[in-house]
């Protein structure tokens, strides 16, 4: 059984939760019921906002890179080389 909660939010976040909400298909009571679900969980140990997802988890490992690797430059220079 739903039990009904008042929140005071500020309009602009609402009118931008309300797009949000109908772009997923999905009522603003639901959207916010899953988000407090999904923190719930988490402070009882069930999960966490960032778990890592299947895929990420699959592909962990696969790189081998030198423990002196500077990801930010490496991803500068892949840009730059791409877009040359």
């Amino acid at each position: 059984m739903a039990t009904k909660l008042t929140l005071a939010l500020d309009p602009d976040v609402i009118e931008r939760a309300k797009e949000y909400a109908k772009l997923k298909n999905t009522s603003l009571s639901k959207l916010v019921e899953n988000f407090l679900r999904k923190i719930a969980n988490t402070d009882k140990g069930k999960g966490s906002l960032e778990e890592i997802s299947p895929l990420v988890k699959k592909l962990s490992g696969v790189l081998n890179l030198p423990p002196d690797y500077d990801t930010k430059t490496g991803c500068r220079d892949y840009i730059s080389e791409k877009y040359r």
